[in-house]
């Protein structure tokens, strides 16, 4: 692990070798690597980031207060991801009873606006804490719920999908949690960060749930107001977005993004053609359902075809795109990091 890999790969700059991160929740794999329980032990995970070389982690931090401690969200349960299935949660409840009320929803007004000095206080401290507690990697700010992945905590996927279909007004609605992104990104690029991590699941893995054209007209030109200020203060952006999003590459980059973190399904081969010398590339060809399924030589030939893009690509960040999930057999994940790290030096 190195702070200064990942940091220097984040500025484009020369580095020894590939920098490297991974979003895990193989608790199995922790186990086997440290011989400590992450689960009653929190010190297994750094000695997990330790062993695996991870230079840069992947964060982001929505702010004191959750929204369902402030106002209305919806509740659309959660199917077992977790070893044990202890993440499983049969719950659903949506407190919209029909699409105007979707449609009359401010998010401001909803769950107001923490105060600024008070906001700002909190991110730079909890960055500080943070980072100091990580040394030996880059620790972003961030934030998961910028515009869409707010609309969908809010207002399940049902109703949301419902009140798109009335573009007008929606985008009024959209206006509301672009007005709350906004307060937190002020905040955050006041503080120390260095990077910032903007996350918002936008598609499904077939691609866009809603119209092209309404992205380009409603979505990305936001992102972008976004960006203005997180670029004003010298921050690096880091956009992510789970899905299928090639089509949106250009809009994602032509809005200011200085690189992408995205999941196997979406082209690394069309990103590393048109960004691999001028943004940073946070992902591989190495997908979690080969590491599940697969073979040896399936998982070393999706490491071998990203290495023969990523070694051109000074901002590249190697790392399983859509996650090391705790059913990816542990001989697998062995094999993988093993293969990986004996070829990653430039």
């Amino acid at each position: 692990m190195s702070y200064e890999i990942g940091i220097q790969t984040l500025r484009l700059e020369p580095t020894e070798r590939l920098a490297h991160t991974e979003y895990c929740s193989n608790y199995g794999l922790v186990r086997a690597i440290t011989g400590v329980d992450p689960q009653s032990d929190g010190s297994a995970w750094q000695t997990f980031y330790d062993a695996w070389d991870i230079d840069l982690l992947w964060v982001t931090n929505d702010g004191p207060a959750s929204w369902g401690k402030r106002g209305r969200v919806t509740d659309m349960g959660h199917a077992e991801f977790l070893e044990g299935g202890i993440d499983r949660r049969d719950t659903i409840y949506c407190p919209f009873q029909n699409v105007e009320e979707v449609l009359a929803f401010d998010a401001v007004e909803e769950y107001g606006l923490p105060n600024d000095a008070e906001l700002i206080a909190y991110y730079e401290q909890a960055y500080r804490n943070s980072q100091s507690n990580h040394p030996e990697r880059v620790y972003p700010g961030g934030y998961y719920k910028t515009i869409v992945s707010g609309l969908i905590q809010t207002f399940g996927w049902e109703m949301l999908l419902e009140a798109a279909a009335d573009h007008q007004r929606f985008d009024q609605v959209i206006e509301g949690f672009f007005q709350l992104s906004l307060h937190h990104y002020r905040a955050q690029a006041k503080t120390s960060i260095e990077v910032f991590i903007c996350h918002d699941d936008m598609v499904w893995t077939q691609g866009p749930f809603m119209r092209p054209d309404f992205y380009r007209r409603s979505i990305f030109p936001r992102y972008q107001k976004l960006w203005e200020v997180l670029h004003q203060a010298g921050k690096t952006i880091l956009y992510c977005s789970d899905g299928t999003w090639t089509e949106f590459v250009d809009d994602i980059a032509d809005a200011g993004a200085d690189g992408f973190i995205f999941e196997p399904t979406t082209s690394l081969d069309y990103i590393v053609e048109r960004y691999g010398k001028t943004h940073v590339i946070v992902s591989s060809k190495v997908d979690c359902r080969t590491l599940t399924f697969g073979t040896y030589e399936a998982i070393q030939a999706e490491i071998d075809d990203t290495l023969a893009l990523a070694k051109g690509c000074p901002g590249f960040v190697f790392a399983v795109g859509n996650h090391i999930p705790s059913n990816v057999p542990i001989d697998n994940a062995l094999f993988y990091f093993d293969y990986l790290s004996q070829r990653w030096k430039r």
